[in-house]
């Protein structure tokens, strides 16, 4: 009942915080309406097809999200998963308003009946068909959620609106659905098409080709000025379309932990492993003092250990193992208890020999005769790296801890009946092909049940103190932009730069999460300004505003490099070309002697249509194209490409041949548009929608 079992269950959990959020957002309250003084009179997050999205609007599809995940995982969401439920959000309301449009102006609806039939008629929706089918028998229980449906008025409030939500969803779901099949449905593929695909993979040219790359041309051979950056700029505005961005400069000093935090740490580690092993409730007292994210208590037979546990044998209830240092924290592991399971576990590694596609025979005195050679001494891990067919002939054939039921018939049945560990004397065929099997840890029904606990070093107050001192008195020395980097320089402190900071972006490179150091460059910050000192998880940091991107076309200073290699590119190209032009030849041959040591000839013999790119050249779609309009023995002019210039001269082209059915290519063509369909609708719905993102003003 994996759907509405969360539901009946879980939403107990996240009553407190979630319920009373939801309802709040909802049913509506004055706390955070237009007007509220807590945003002023302006809380228009943005805009999405000509509607303006309000702070209550969004806050209400944030709770609907999170109440949806509460339920689902039956906790609330850390900060940093609120993160991406914002922006799940933000993309349910693109999907509410800007299809919600298209849906209206095509008539495209669920009607009641139809959201019947899809809970509890004909055609159930697979959640709803997953979530009352029983899991014995394997049958999907209509009578059961027509009896839910009919007792929901009398369930607890949460509990009818978690089902309200996910009723609302199917709807959504459904016109969806239909509107991505009305595009998808109606598209068809033509002889045409298909024939011309079918040609394109199978018409093959033999050809020469001159080539002559751009950096035979000295840079310092072509003069660039601003004007000729700036007509490439206007000219391919779409290749330089930048989106709004932030460039800040930053100093960071961090909060690494003193080495007497480290002295004192030792001590701690000390104290708990002792109090740890003393613990009567080994659960709670792991759930209580661990900072680790996993879980802190759990039941693992031999193959599920802990890595850090795998070497240690025997392992003996009441013990504390470690501690491991593992990523920078310390794990301490507590043995609870050992009992046994109804299921064995065992270890082995093999040698596997296929017989897939091979004579069986000659498979199985290969394999006869390796296992031979193992009898005799030979090392069984550099048999298996010499003759193992599977993935783990590199680990010398080990397969690790596996369960009953892992492995096929025959394999675990040698494994499980074996009485000593060692060497499978004879040869085990199954359907992959004929085994060598070395037992290595022999059967065992042991489950042990063990208490995790993660300790982490952190900088003690004393440490952040003096990290922040320092912090304070580079910020009380930096007036402006300019202060900022003369302040870096004479205290030696590392100044690093952040480019194209977005406006919803969370974090910062080199920072990791810095959330509040984004909205600071974005609503607090003009050009040369200099932040308060942030205090992030690791670092106190202090920001200067040093450039704003406004969204359009980039600005000729921020990608003067980048415009200058390609202008300089199409120079060098159009030199190139001019010199090839005045030069006379019956074949390419004889125009690059005539060119110089610099241009060179090259051939293919099997050229296919549909590829894009020369051998020693690179892409070069336009000279392939051309050389394929050609006959025998005709060339191309020069035709300025990527990295050079290239002259084709076509010596026979063998055309596709005649086939009468194209059916498998209309297939092919048909498929890939309609793995290409929805996504294209989608992002072509949310181009023409204008969409304003201007989250960043409270988040």
């Amino acid at each position: 009942m994996a759907l509405i079992t969360k539901i009946r269950e879980k939403t107990v959990l996240v009553v407190g915080v979630v319920a009373v959020g939801l309802i709040l957002f909802i049913v509506g309250g004055d706390l955070l309406r237009g007007n509220s003084s807590l945003f002023g009179s302006d809380n228009t997050v943005g805009e999405i097809a000509g509607e303006d999205v309000n702070y209550n609007q969004y806050q209400q599809a944030i709770e609907e999200v999170r109440y949806n995940y509460a339920v689902n995982t039956g906790r609330n969401p850390t900060e940093r998963e609120m993160n991406t439920i914002r922006q799940q959000a933000w993309d349910k309301l693109i999907a509410q308003i800007a299809f919600g449009k298209e849906f209206k102006k095509l008539g495209i609806g669920v009607s009641e009946n139809e959201l019947v039939d899809m809970v509890q008629g004909n055609n159930i929706t697979p959640e709803i068909r997953q979530a009352f089918t029983n899991p014995e028998t394997g049958e999907f229980n209509r009578e059961q959620v027509v009896s839910y449906l009919q007792n929901l008025p009398q369930l607890p409030q949460q509990q009818q609106v978690a089902w309200q939500l996910f009723e609302s969803n199917l709807n959504e779901g459904r016109v969806r659905l239909k509107y991505d099949n009305l595009m998808l449905l109606s598209d068809y593929v033509t002889n045409a098409e298909a024939k011309n695909q079918q040609e394109q993979e199978n018409t093959v040219a033999e050809v020469k080709y001159l080539y002559v790359p751009f950096y035979v041309i000295s840079d310092s051979a072509v003069q660039v000025t601003d004007n000729n950056l700036q007509e490439y700029i206007d000219n391919h505005k779409e290749e330089f379309k930048v989106e709004e961005g932030r460039t800040i400069e930053y100093v960071s000093f961090s909060l690494i932990p003193s080495v007497q935090d480290s002295a004192y740490f030792q001590e701690d580690l000390s104290e708990l492993k002792n109090n740890f092993a003393e613990a009567n409730n080994d659960s709670s007292f792991a759930a209580i003092n661990t900072d680790g994210q996993g879980a802190a208590y759990g039941s693992y037979n031999p193959g599920e250990l802990p890595a850090q546990l795998n070497n240690v044998s025997p392992l003996e209830a009441g013990q504390v193992y470690g501690p491991y240092l593992t990523n920078g924290s310390y794990e301490f592991y507590k043995v609870s208890d050992i009992r046994e399971d109804t299921v064995q576990s065992a270890r082995a590694r093999h040698i596997l020999f296929k017989t897939e596609g091979n004579n069986e025979e000659e498979v199985r005195k290969k394999a006869q005769d390796v296992l031979n050679q193992i009898k005799k001494g030979a090392d069984f891990a550099e048999m298996a790296q010499k003759n193992g067919e599977d993935g783990t002939a590199s680990q010398g054939g080990d397969l690790g801890w596996f369960s009953e039921g892992r492995m096929v018939a025959p394999f675990e049945e040698a494994v499980f009946s074996q009485k000593s560990t060692g060497l499978i004397d004879k040869l085990v065929k199954t359907d992959f092909g004929y085994h060598i099997i070395d037992v290595t840890e022999l059967p065992t029904r042991k489950v042990y049940d063990i208490a995790t606990v993660v300790s982490i070093l952190y900088p003690s107050d004393a440490t952040r103190d003096e990290a922040f001192r320092k912090a304070d008195n580079f910020h009380s020395s930096a007036d402006d932009l300019s202060s900022f980097q003369d302040v870096a320089k004479s205290d030696s402190v590392s100044m690093t730069t952040a480019e194209g900071l977005a406006p919803n972006a969370q974090s910062v490179r080199g920072l990791g999460e810095a959330r509040q150091v984004v909205r600071w460059a974005y609503n607090d910050a003009s050009v040369g300004d200099v932040s308060e000192v942030f205090e992030l998880e690791d670092a106190y940091v202090i920001a200067a505003l040093s450039g704003k991107t406004e969204a359009g076309t980039a600005k000729l200073a921020n990608v003067r490099a980048e415009v200058t290699a390609k202008v300089k590119a199409e120079m060098k190209g159009k030199q190139i070309a001019e010199k090839l032009k005045g030069l006379s030849g019956n074949n390419v041959d004889e125009i690059a002697t005539a060119y110089g040591k610099e241009a060179n000839v090259y051939s293919s013999s099997d050229l296919k249509l549909s590829t894009n790119t020369l051998p020693n050249v690179g892409f070069a779609p336009e000279a392939i194209g051309k050389a394929f309009a050609l006959k025998a023995g005709q060339m191309t002019g020069p035709v300025i490409g990527e990295n050079g210039v290239v002259i084709v001269q076509t010596e026979a082209i063998t055309a596709a041949p005649e086939i009468a059915d194209y059916s498998t290519y209309k297939e092919q063509i048909a498929q890939r548009e309609r793995q290409q369909t929805a996504f294209n609708i989608a992002e072509a719905v949310k181009k023409f929608s204008d969409i304003e993102d201007e989250r960043y003003k409270f988040y």
